[in-house]
């Protein structure tokens, strides 16, 4: 059937597919019809307290007897810097202005927490079977916790040199993100964006590179794609962007709307949302101060000031501020429910395999 069994072996799934974990746009719901399909469900949890991480296993744990991924971010925490934060606030201020808000009200910031002891105390409880990391790895203390538990470990690379640093950091598989790929991108030893491989280049790269199998994610979004993954050697794919227009994600209507009207050339990747470089359908506050802009603060910080200008926009069915994050193959994706759209994306993989095999 599949090729390399390596990844299903491991995380005990149907199928060599693991959802993408999408912070902001998906909960629970979408993570269990994903894993009905034969999917590993994948829970983003960057951008939610450790509480809510526990309701929202507990909920997957109550629907579905599948492997469940928790996601979280490892990037260093930097403090606010209140002299960037000003100046980007001034960038903004006509927005501000044009939808009628008070620029010099207090706000809520940003909230994106790197994985620290209080979580990991929560994976320690819930002894997720996989526990996925975005932006490296934590520290080993944290990282020995986490396998102590029995958690497979797997975390994104986006060149060679941070494959190799995960696989020799304990990593026991590796997402390899080309430039393709929706949402932030997983860098942690490099961040010249300039250099980024795409898929197509990384994917055999990383392979040759590491003993672990490896997980191809970046414009992967249909059977075909699956396929070309296994051709150059993966062992699985990683697909976000094709289960955004799902009726379990939690994309709102005018965000759906825009990615059903994406094209090929629809995203670019830009740091003026959170302050970090990730791929998304431009917007407008994406068009006019970016893509990329020296004047965002540092991640997560950049994403405070958009906060009041989204929710306002939004009242407004508009998704001038908000994160549109998807990848470059955002086209190819389907309104179907995400059981049915995992078991398409299989079967459409299988039948290309038996194609190349005969």
């Amino acid at each position: 059937m599949w090729p390399d069994r390596r990844l299903v072996d491991l995380f005990k799934t149907e199928f060599p597919i693991v959802l993408a974990p999408m912070a902001g746009v998906m909960d629970a719901e979408l993570v269990i019809a994903a894993a009905q399909g034969g999917a590993l469900g994948s829970l983003p949890c960057a951008m939610i307290p450790a509480e809510k991480a526990r309701e929202q296993v507990n909920i997957i744990r109550q629907r579905v007897s599948a492997p469940v991924n928790m996601n979280f971010f490892c990037h260093k925490a930097v403090d606010a810097a209140p002299e960037r934060e000003a100046g980007w606030k001034r960038r903004l201020e006509p927005y501000y202005r044009e939808l009628g808000l008070d620029p010099a009200a207090p706000i809520n910031a940003a909230n994106r927490a790197p994985f620290d002891s209080s979580m990991c105390e929560v994976v320690e409880e819930l002894k997720p079977e996989i526990v996925s990391f975005h932006f490296g790895l934590p520290d080993q203390a944290l990282l020995k916790r986490v396998k102590a538990a029995g958690c497979i470990v797997i975390a994104s690379a986006t060149i060679v040199r941070e494959a190799i640093w995960l696989e020799e950091n304990g990593a026991d598989a590796i997402i390899a993100q080309g430039a393709e790929a929706g949402g932030h991108r997983g860098m942690f030893l490099t961040d010249n964006i300039a250099e980024q491989p795409g898929t197509f280049a990384l994917v055999p790269q990383v392979v040759d590179a590491v003993k672990v199998p490896v997980i191809a994610a970046g414009g992967i979004a249909d059977g075909r794609g699956i396929a070309a993954a296994f051709a150059l050697g993966a062992a699985g794919v990683q697909i976000g962007s094709a289960y955004l227009r799902c009726p379990e994600s939690r994309v709102i209507a005018p965000a759906r709307a825009a990615l059903a009207q994406a094209r090929d050339d629809s995203t670019v990747i830009t740091n003026v949302m959170t302050g970090r470089p990730a791929r998304g359908v431009a917007n407008r506050v994406m068009r006019e101060v970016g893509p990329i802009s020296p004047d965002a603060p540092a991640f997560p910080h950049a994403a405070t000031a958009l906060g009041p200008l989204k929710v306002a926009a939004e009242k407004l069915s508009k998704v001038d501020f908000s994160n549109l994050w998807a990848g470059q193959a955002i086209r190819l994706g389907r309104e179907m429910p995400a059981a049915e759209l995992t078991r398409a994306l299989a079967g459409g993989a299988l039948a290309r395999l038996s194609q190349m095999a005969g």
